[in-house]
């Protein structure tokens, strides 16, 4: 009876050990990395580079979520300013519309033109 136990013992060992590898080649093949320590230099240097490529990727996507989410939260508080203003009746008074109005029409269009050219240049 003991050798019998000692035999199932055995083969169950191997049966878990060829079961552990599988799931490292497995787990391997999923997170696209090699599975040996024993491939080439080249392909580990590599291997580097690509990893340090995808980390950078990875951080610049969160950074963009991260800087669309404050733009939005900007917009929403610019949003709520202006309808704050309007709610309070302040309109902007006859003498600043005289006074954005009072600048000719040519000044302006030279100052849109320079600004097209230097925008253009750039």
């Amino acid at each position: 009876e003991k050798d019998t136990w000692q035999r199932e013992r055995n083969i169950l060992q191997n049966a878990l050990k060829r079961a552990e590898s599988q799931l490292a080649k497995v787990t391997a093949e999923v997170e696209n990395r090699p599975v040996g320590e024993t491939s080439s230099p080249k392909l580990q240097r590599l291997y580097r580079k690509y990893l340090r490529a995808e980390s950078f990727r990875k951080a610049l996507v969160y950074q963009k979520k991260y800087l669309l989410l404050l733009l939005g939260g900007f917009q929403d508080c610019e949003q709520a300013t202006l309808s704050l203003i309007a709610r309070m009746g302040i309109y902007p008074s006859p003498a600043d519309l005289q006074l954005s109005g009072s600048r000719s029409r040519p000044f302006t269009k030279f100052r849109c033109a320079v600004r097209a050219i230097i925008a253009i240049s750039r």
